[in-house]
């Protein structure tokens, strides 16, 4: 059974999504402010985490930069009623891996849980999946093992992370666009006019560039980014 730690002080909304996802087979674990639901998410392995951003205690932001320094893998949802551009794009880069705004259809949500599993290889079918390993250049990323190594050295990346450089491995030598990238890392099917897609760029080139001479993402102005050699 797959656990969830539900993060959340309305005590109405808390009662709806517990029952709701306890009805479809998960395990929820709740609690009603920030600060015991950090303390719950670093000292207990959960499958996901779904946070709210007005918390008693630390705000869901500062819970989820917290997790994301000890735990760069589980899932974590936002589940808030501030639905502005800004918030969304500030809850994307402070670590979250998808936003779903109040007030919303259970039947989104547990499509959102299932997706963000799926992503990670947390749902029973990922056993299922071939092993499957890209190599670009002295670049190898094993998508099974949700590794990532240039010559030699493993390289930490968060899901986000992952989920990004992995789409240029699919992808080598072909111009992405913001607009893609989005769509596929993020599950947002329009530009937010922000630099989420640029913040997480830059975040993987310094990774990479720690362990490797020649540049590896580049920019292509105007159009995006690509994976190819340096000329």
């Amino acid at each position: 059974m797959k656990k969830i730690l539900l993060v959340e002080d309305d005590t109405r909304v808390c009662s709806f999504i517990n029952k709701g996802l306890t009805e479809n087979g998960f395990e929820v674990t709740v609690a009603m402010d920030g600060n015991m639901g950090l303390q719950l998410a670093l000292n207990h392995s959960y499958d996901l985490l779904i946070l709210d951003i007005m918390l008693p205690g630390i705000n869901g932001l500062e819970l989820c930069r917290q997790v994301r320094l000890q735990d760069r893998d589980v899932p974590i949802l936002f589940l808030t009623a501030m639905g502005s551009t800004e918030n969304v794009v500030i809850g994307l880069e402070s670590g979250a891996d998808d936003y779903l705004v109040k007030p919303f259809k259970f039947i989104e949500l547990i499509a959102r849980i299932k997706t963000l599993m799926r992503r990670t290889g947390k749902n029973e079918e990922s056993s299922k999946v071939e092993h499957e390993v890209y190599r670009f250049a002295d670049l190898i990323l094993d998508d099974t093992a949700k590794t990532v190594f240039r010559n030699g050295n493993e390289i930490s990346l968060t899901s986000t992370e992952f989920r990004l450089l992995l789409m240029f491995m699919k992808f080598p030598r072909r111009v992405l666009s913001r607009v893609e990238m989005l769509d596929q890392v993020w599950g947002v099917n329009f530009d937010m006019g922000t630099n989420v897609v640029d913040v997480y760029v830059n975040y993987i080139r310094k990774k990479l560039d720690k362990y490797g001479d020649q540049k590896l993402i580049h920019t292509v102005i105007g159009m995006g980014y690509v994976l190819k050699e340096d000329q």
